[in-house]
Parts: C-alpha cells; sequence; structure tokens
C-alpha cells in the first residue's frame, strides 16, 4: 500500500519571486515586453509518495486544485499566459494571418447530405459566421419541406463554452431529447424539446453522459449518470417523461469501475444495448425497447480479454468478436443461441494479417471494413449470393468510413472518404454494382487545387526491424526531397486509436510554406491489425516513442525534412508521446507542440479519483504493481525530466479538462524550467473557459490552429 506525506507548506502556497513581475501595459512596445515579463518560478514544496519502497518526490503537487479556484493556482495560470503572451506576441500578426487563411478557405454556408431515419430525412446545416449548426429533418431526400428541429447557436448564446451532445428523436418523432455541457466538463444536462410545438420540457437531467436512447413508448428516456468525483458514466437511469429526476428509475449501475459504459440502439429500433466497455474487454446488455419496465440482460457472460458487440437482424445476431482471433471475426446465432459458441456460424473468417473492423448490416448485404497494410478497406458481402466484393479508391492512403446508415432496407451504402489531398467527399454507394453517386465534396474556397499537392506512404524501418508505415503529404512546387523543407511530425499511438490519412484544410497554410506533413502510423494503434496495439502497450509502451524518433531519422536521412527545423505535435496520450520523445531524443526536433499532455503517468495511475485512471490499468499497467511502477517511471515525462537541453516547446491544456486534469502539463512545465540547461523558449497556455477538446464553436477552434502552427512556422521562419 502506499502512504502519503504532505508537507506542511502545502497549505500555504507562495509563488517564487519571479512570479510577481509588474504587468506590462498595452502601450509597451513587444521588446519591452518580452524584457518585463519573466517566466514563472514555481514554488516548490515537496509532496511525497512512498511506494513500492521508492520516495516519489513531487515538488509541484500543489498545483492541483480539484475545485479550480484556489488564488495561488490561479494566479500562476495567469502568469504563465501572461508570459506566453508576451514571448508569441512576434507572431501575432503571424497567427491573425492564419487565422483568416484557415477562415476564409472554409466554407461559410455548409449543408450536410440528408441520412434517413425512419419516416424523416434528417440534416444540419451552418451558414455565414455562425459557430454551431443548426438542425433539420424532412419528409423528402431533398429537404425541401425542411423544419428545423434544434438550433445549438441559440443554445449557446450567453455562453462562454457550448458543447452540443447527442441528439435523439423519439420513435414517433414528436420529440427530441438533447445533451448540453456549458463548461466543457463533459457532464451534460438532458432536456426534451417537443417538435410539434417547440416547447422545452422541464424535464432535466443533470448530472449526465453523452448517451441518450427513447424506449419505444416514447415517454422513457435512457440515459447515464456520472460520478461526480471520478466523471465515469456508471448508472443507467430510465427517466419517464413528467417526473422528477430523484424519482427515476436505476436500471444498471456498473460495479467495475475498469468499464466504461454507454448506450446504443439495434437499428431495428427493438432493443437499448448497455454497453460494457474496458480497455481489454467488451461486451453489452440488452433491454427491450418495447417494454418500458425493461430489466437489462446478457447474453454473453462478460470475461477478461473477450471483446464482442452485436448487430440485430431479425431473431438472428452477428457478432463481432475476437474469441479465438486476435484481429477479430464475424460470427452468426439465432438469439436462443448466442450463448452457446458452438452454435455460432463462422460469416467473415479471422485474417492474421488483416484486421476485422467497422461493420454495417442491412437486411441483404453485409458492409466490413478491413484494415490491409494500415488502410482501411471497405468489402460489400451478398448474404444471399455470399459473394464479397472489394470498394477501390485512387489514392495510395485514404480514410473512409460508413456514416449515416440507419435503415436496414436499403440497396445503398453511404461511405465518408478522404485522404491527405482529397477534401472529406460523401458516396451513396450501390450495394449490387458498387457504382459510386457523390453526394457531396467539402468546399475549399480559395485558389485549392488537389493536383497541387502530393502524398506518399512509407514504410521505415524501426530500430528492431519493424516496419513503421507513415503518410506524408506536400506541396509539389515547394518540395525538393533535398533535406531542406521543414517538417512537421505528428503522433498518437495509444489505446489502439488508429489515425488514418484525413484531410484538414488547416494543414494546407502548413504546405503552402513549404512545409512536410507526416504522421507517423506507430505502436500503440491498430495500423497494422491488433498485434500492433499490444505490442505498444504496458510494458511495450517504449515502442510507441522509439517508432516516432526512428520515423524522423528516417525522413531525415531521406530528404524529407530539414535537420535544423524537424518539429512534432501529438495530443492527449499524443502529448505523453511528446513529453517521451523530448526525454530520449531532445536534440532531434527545433520545436515541439504538447497539447493537453497526459505526462504525470504515474502520480494519475496512483489516483483512483481522477477520471480514467481505473479503466486505463489495461492500457499502461497499474503503478501498485511494481514490475509496472518501474517501467512506467522509467519513461513517465514528469519522471524523467533531466538537466539537458531541450527543443522549444509549447504547451497547451484547458483549465476544464476532464480527460487529463491542467495540472499535469502546468507541473511538467513546471519541472522544466527547474531542470533545462538551454534558453529556449517554454510556454504554458492554459485556456481558463476550455476542457480537453479545446474551444467550442467552428471558428473559435481556428484559434487554437492559429496558436499551435503559428508557433511552428515562426520558429521555422526565425521569428521566435
Amino acid at each position: 500500500m502506499r502512504t502519503i506525506k504532505l508537507s506542511a507548506l502545502a497549505g500555504a502556497v507562495l509563488l517564487a519571486s519571479a512570479c510577481s513581475q509588474t504587468t506590462p501595459t498595452q502601450n509597451t512596445d513587444t521588446q519591452t515586453v518580452q524584457q518585463q515579463v519573466q517566466p514563472p518560478v514555481a514554488q516548490k514544496i515537496p509532496h511525497v509518495t512512498e511506494i513500492h519502497g521508492y520516495k516519489l518526490v513531487d515538488n509541484y503537487h500543489w498545483l492541483r486544485d480539484d475545485t479550480r479556484s484556489s488564488a495561488q493556482v490561479i494566479s500562476h495560470l495567469e502568469l504563465e499566459n501572461r508570459y506566453a503572451d508576451a514571448k508569441l506576441a512576434p507572431i501575432d500578426t503571424l497567427r491573425t494571418t492564419l487565422f483568416e487563411e484557415i477562415k476564409n478557405k472554409i466554407a461559410k454556408d455548409d449543408r450536410s447530405v440528408p441520412y434517413q431515419r425512419g419516416d424523416y430525412y434528417y440534416f444540419s446545416e451552418v451558414k455565414g459566421d455562425q459557430e454551431y449548426r443548426t438542425y433539420y429533418r424532412s419528409k423528402h431526400a431533398d429537404g425541401s419541406d425542411a423544419a428545423e428541429i434544434f438550433n445549438a447557436n441559440e443554445r449557446a448564446e450567453g455562453q462562454s463554452y457550448y458543447g452540443l451532445g447527442a441528439l435523439s428523436v423519439s420513435p414517433d418523432g414528436k420529440l427530441i431529447a438533447f445533451a448540453e455541457d456549458t463548461l466543457s466538463r463533459r457532464i451534460y444536462t438532458v432536456s426534451v424539446k417537443n417538435l410539434e410545438t417547440g416547447e422545452i420540457y422541464t424535464d432535466k437531467l443533470e448530472g449526465a453522459a453523452d448517451s441518450i436512447e427513447w424506449g419505444n413508448d416514447n415517454r422513457s428516456i435512457y440515459y447515464i449518470k456520472k460520478d461526480p468525483v471520478t466523471l465515469l458514466g456508471y448508472q443507467v437511469y430510465r427517466h419517464v417523461l413528467g417526473q422528477d429526476q430523484s424519482q427515476d428509475e436505476l436500471v444498471y449501475e456498473e460495479k467495475d469501475n475498469t468499464y466504461y459504459t454507454y448506450l446504443a440502439k439495434s437499428k431495428d429500433g427493438s432493443e437499448v444495448h448497455i454497453v460494457h466497455h474496458a480497455t481489454e474487454s467488451k461486451g453489452l446488455s440488452i433491454l427491450d425497447a418495447n417494454n418500458p419496465k425493461a430489466k437489462p440482460q446478457r447474453l454473453l457472460p462478460r470475461t477478461k480479454g473477450h471483446e464482442y458487440s452485436l448487430l440485430k437482424q431479425g431473431d438472428f445476431y452477428f457478432i463481432y468478436t475476437n474469441d479465438n482471433a486476435v484481429n477479430f471475426k464475424l460470427m452468426k446465432a439465432h438469439k436462443n443461441d448466442v450463448a452457446d459458441k458452438g452454435k455460432w456460424k463462422t460469416i467473415i473468417a479471422h485474417n492474421p494479417d488483416a484486421k476485422l473492423e467497422e461493420v454495417e448490416l442491412f437486411n441483404d448485404h453485409l458492409v466490413y471494413q478491413s484494415r490491409v497494410e494500415g488502410i482501411g478497406t471497405l468489402n460489400v458481402l451478398n448474404l444471399k449470393t455470399q459473394k464479397h466484393q472489394t470498394l477501390t479508391f485512387n489514392d495510395p492512403a485514404y480514410m473512409a468510413s460508413m456514416t449515416g446508415n440507419h435503415e436496414l432496407d436499403s440497396q445503398f451504402v453511404r461511405v465518408s472518404y478522404q485522404s491527405m489531398t482529397t477534401p472529406n467527399t460523401i458516396y451513396d454507394i450501390d450495394l449490387n454494382t458498387l457504382a459510386k453517386t457523390q453526394r457531396k465534396q467539402t468546399k475549399v474556397l480559395g485558389d485549392f487545387n488537389a493536383d497541387d499537392y502530393a502524398s506518399e506512404r512509407l514504410f521505415i524501418e524501426a530500430r528492431d526491424g519493424v516496419k513503421v508505415p507513415v503518410t506524408l503529404v506536400y506541396k509539389k512546387s515547394m518540395f525538393k526531397k533535398d533535406g531542406t523543407n521543414p517538417l512537421l511530425q505528428y503522433g498518437y499511438g495509444s489505446y489502439g486509436s488508429t489515425r488514418d490519412p484525413y484531410f484538414r484544410v488547416s494543414t494546407l497554410s502548413l504546405l503552402d510554406r513549404g512545409f512536410v506533413y507526416a504522421i507517423a502510423h506507430i505502436r500503440g494503434s491498430q495500423a497494422l491489425g491488433r498485434p500492433w496495439y499490444e505490442d505498444g502497450k504496458k510494458l511495450n509502451k517504449k515502442n510507441t516513442f522509439n517508432d516516432f524518433i526512428d520515423v524522423t531519422k528516417a525522413l531525415v536521412k531521406s530528404g524529407y525534412g530539414d535537420s535544423e527545423r524537424l518539429y512534432a505535435r501529438g495530443g492527449s496520450a499524443g502529448g505523453l508521446l511528446m513529453g517521451a520523445v523530448i526525454n530520449q531524443a531532445p536534440e532531434l526536433y527545433h520545436g515541439v507542440h504538447s497539447a493537453v499532455p497526459f505526462v504525470d503517468v504515474i502520480n494519475t495511475m496512483l489516483d483512483d479519483s481522477l477520471p480514467l485512471t481505473t479503466n486505463e490499468y489495461d492500457e499502461w499497467g497499474n503503478p501498485n504493481d511494481k514490475v509496472y511502477f518501474d517501467y512506467m517511471r522509467s519513461y513517465s515525462p514528469y519522471d524523467q525530466v533531466s538537466a539537458q537541453n531541450y527543443p522549444n516547446m509549447l504547451v497547451t491544456t484547458g483549465l476544464h479538462d476532464s480527460q487529463v486534469q491542467y495540472f499535469e502539463p502546468a507541473k511538467w512545465v513546471a519541472k522544466l524550467r527547474e531542470y533545462k540547461t538551454d534558453d529556449n523558449t517554454l510556454l504554458l497556455k492554459t485556456d481558463m473557459e476550455a476542457g480537453h477538446g479545446g474551444a467550442s464553436g467552428r471558428f473559435k477552434r481556428i484559434n487554437d490552429i492559429a496558436l499551435s502552427y503559428g508557433f511552428i512556422i515562426g520558429l521555422a521562419e526565425g521569428k521566435l
């Protein structure tokens, strides 16, 4: 067991004298401001954790304030912001230019492609300078008789932050339930609107998760309540319209805090699924949506290491499972036989060389995605003839996924497609002929021409001989492949999350300035199947960091990037990647942006009161086990800060972040200031109103991008 000893000084936190600099006036010129404002130096107040016979000394623990009301902590963060603003002053014009540049490439008026659900076609639209979307429905596919059902702009008015979560229309189409977050803590309030009268009911479901499903009586709403301390959604309640929330019935409570809880509904609308999802296990319980008194039933026992989900078709279930199939397979069974694996019939067999991923079910067809050599390939299976066909696309690397497919009785599948040079494109694809009908391509305003850019797919050998896929993009007229182009490399590499090659209009601002942009599909993702993930977590986590570093070195050696102008960027668990990389190979990078970074691995994983901690044991390991403690300590960015030179760094966070608490990056920056031996720039920028996802609103978010890219471009151009 661990014990914690607090210094007597912890209750009287003071900042070092360097933090109490005079606030510069608005009339002071940039050079004077930079001279006046010095880096904040945080007071060192030892906080000792004793575990496994080792004393972990955290001198900056005092920066943690769960109430976010400590005057000392807020003052420190504001001093950091003031210092960052002063140091970033030379790129103020660049940031403004980037903001306008990116904003002016985005079409102000944008309408989504209507999708069918029941008797209506639903779509959303944003116009002019609106930050949020307005939602509509129509009886016709062309939207000719569209009626507004929800206006997020009106709901966001007067809010410094607004996050719209789930929107769920009742089965009879008369009501809509919606979840809203006005603090950026991912704690939602669920409300209900009458779509016939416009009335918003008095029902308020507080402290909820972003997950809502209706019972088929059109009066019952299933929602998830969050633990106010850990922020884990763990209780499923059934609310009946008109009753007080205190009267809601507890339908299910998750007793194992290593599981997340979600809600979903079967495509035929007959079942509400309570999804149980841990890092290495996944299953569900079923509620009869037609029974307002239903109790959850499990068709399969929940077992460690088994991950499955169900697709319902009549009296049969298609079972997506990793049972004796590390890369997953698809089985089929009658609803009465699901618990007997001996009665399962193979629909798509396990393939050790291709991970089975997304599956979409229709009455006559099944569409599935297999990841082959890192690329998600879409395939169509005719359930009557058992014929398999593969959808083909032109780009060497791309991202294709299914979207808006809510009807079982359809002869078309809707697919969202994009690459690093192709803007997001929506296709309706005939399931029999595979003929594609383009329904929409996201507009890029200005002089954008996809043919001006090129994307490449590489496989780079890491130090242990494993080949790591890399996707990169550049502007043809500015790329020389002689080691003179600045290069920005992005990575994530955790939770099995695969960052497919995607199009972002903001990336053009880099490419048009001669940058090469690369995505390293490092271990810890599932780019090369489930084993790729297993080889990048727990006691294999260092493979993630080694892959990233080795990719950088190889790209330089091959002439893709200038060795003096290499930059790296990652967020959340990708921020941990940034922290580990700069501890191991700080000399490689001229600048690094680490966003909402998970960097204090051991202290966070020892504290089960924090959001996500218990759910993360299967990802990182439990440091209460000495084997994992020792391994974590060997790479944890906060623990491994040492007296050495570090690259120029921008660290960004949100005060209300519910995923990675603001104090992790704040403590990390304080420790880096203490130890680093260089004069390079180190900045902490805290959004005092935002959380893990940054600012809300489509244009407000561009400010975050302009800050990140402005920092990197400013370094590359010698402005910082």
